[in-house]
C-alpha cells in the first residue's frame, strides 16, 4: 500500500513538472511564430513589380533595289534604328532585289493583314485609291522639294486617310531616288524618236500606259531578267535614274541616257492597318517618327550623291542628251485623260494637282 501511494505521488510531481515547462516554453514559441510571419510579409512601402515586357514583332520588307542603291541601304538603316530604339521588340527584316513579294503581289500582303512591308511606286496604291495613279503621274514635278511640298497638301492629305481605310497605313511617300530617264543605245529627243523601239517597264499600268504615249512599246519584265532581256534583243531599254543605272550596272548595255524626267522615281512604305493596330503606341512612335526621317535622310543623301553618279556614269562611257519636254508633255497629257476617264480618278484631279503646282511656283 505504502508503495503504490508513493508511486501516486512521483507520478504526480512529474505531470507537474511537466505542466510547467511546457507553459513556461509556450510564450517564445508564439513569439519566433510570430516574428518569422512578420518577416514573411512584404514590408508597406514596397512596390509590386511591374511586368515584364515581352512584346515581340517580326515583320519582313520587300523591295526590287539592289544592295548598291541608296533604297536597299535605307530601308537597312531605318529597320536598325528601329530594332535599337524598341529594344528588339519590333524587328524589321529586309528582302531586296525581289527576293520576295513586290510590286501589286506585295501591297496584296499588306491589304491582307499580313506582317509584311511593302515598298513600292505609289501607283501601286492606285489599285486601292485610284488619284495615287496621279499623285506621281508623268510630266508633272520639276524638282524633288515640289512632290514633297504636295504630299503636305490636303489633297495628298485625303488620298492617305482613304489608303487607310483599304487596310493600308502609309509610314511615307518620299523616299525619293532620281528623277527617270530614257536608257538605251539610241539619241531619243522627241517622241516620234521612239516609235518602233520596245522599252522595259515595271508591272504598273502607269508606266505601261506612259511609255505608250511616250512613243515607245512598253514590255513589263521583272527587272531580274531586263539586263538579259536588254542584251538578247528582248528589249531595246529600259527607264530609270542614274541611280538605277550605276546601281544596276545597266551602263554596261545601254550606253545613251534621254533626260525626260518623265517620272519623279520615289516609293513609298506601307503596313497593314490591323498590324499597326495591334502594335504598342510607344512603338508606333519610334516607327513611324524613323521612317519620316528616313525619306528626309534619303532624299538629302542622294542629292548629295547625284553629281558623283553622273559623272561616273559619264566615265563609264554613258551619253547624256536634253529633250523637248513640251513635246514630251503633250505627248503623255492623255494619261491624265484616261485616268479620269477609265481607272476611277477623281474628275478633275490632273487640274487640282496642276493648281497646286502652281500655287508652290508662284
Amino acid at each position: 500500500m505504502k508503495k503504490i501511494t508513493a508511486l501516486a505521488l512521483a507520478l504526480l510531481m512529474f505531470v507537474t513538472v511537466l505542466s510547467g515547462c511546457a507553459s513556461s516554453a509556450s510564450p517564445e514559441s508564439s513569439e519566433t511564430e510570430s516574428k518569422t510571419a512578420e518577416s514573411a510579409q512584404p514590408a508597406e512601402s514596397e512596390e509590386p513589380a511591374e511586368p515584364a515586357d515581352d512584346y515581340k514583332l517580326v515583320l519582313k520588307l520587300s523591295h526590287v533595289f539592289s544592295p548598291d542603291e541608296q533604297l536597299y541601304k535605307s530601308m537597312e538603316m531605318v529597320a536598325e534604328r528601329i530594332y535599337d530604339k524598341t529594344d528588339g521588340a519590333i524587328e524589321i527584316q529586309c528582302y531586296g532585289q525581289g527576293q520576295l513579294a513586290t510590286y501589286k503581289d506585295g501591297l496584296e500582303q499588306v491589304a491582307n493583314g499580313a506582317n509584311f512591308i511593302s515598298v513600292e511606286d505609289p501607283s501601286y496604291l492606285a489599285d486601292y485609291v485610284p488619284d495615287f495613279k496621279a499623285l506621281v503621274g508623268p510630266m508633272l514635278y520639276d524638282t524633288y522639294d515640289e512632290y514633297v511640298q504636295m504630299l503636305q497638301t490636303d489633297l495628298v492629305k485625303d488620298m492617305i486617310a482613304k489608303a487607310e481605310e483599304k487596310g493600308i497605313k502609309v509610314l511615307g511617300l518620299d523616299y525619293i531616288f532620281g528623277f527617270r530617264n530614257l536608257i538605251t543605245n539610241k539619241v531619243i529627243t522627241t517622241p516620234d524618236e521612239l516609235k518602233g523601239l520596245k522599252l522595259r517597264v515595271p508591272g504598273s499600268n502607269l508606266f505601261i500606259d506612259t511609255i505608250n504615249a511616250m512613243g515607245a512599246t512598253a514590255t513589263g519584265l521583272p527587272f531580274a531578267e531586263t539586263l538579259s532581256g536588254v542584251a538578247q534583243g528582248v528589249v531595246d531599254g529600259l527607264e530609270g535614274s542614274e541611280f538605277t543605272n550605276h546601281g544596276t550596272k545597266c551602263y554596261e548595255y545601254c550606253k545613251n541616257v534621254a533626260m525626260t524626267k518623265h517620272f519623279l522615281g520615289t516609293c513609298g512604305v506601307y503596313i497593314s492597318t490591323d498590324v499597326w493596330n495591334s502594335i504598342p503606341e510607344k512603338y508606333q512612335k519610334i516607327i513611324a517618327e524613323e521612317y519620316t526621317y528616313g525619306g528626309k535622310e534619303m532624299t538629302q543623301l542622294i542629292t548629295e550623291a547625284y553629281e558623283q553618279t553622273y559623272e561616273e556614269l559619264e566615265g563609264f562611257g554613258v551619253k547624256f542628251n536634253d529633250v523637248d519636254m513640251d513635246a514630251f508633255r503633250a505627248a503623255t497629257k492623255v494619261v491624265f485623260d484616261n485616268m479620269e476617264a477609265n481607272d476611277g480618278c477623281t474628275p478633275g484631279i490632273y487640274d487640282a494637282l496642276q493648281a497646286e503646282l502652281t500655287k508652290m511656283r508662284g
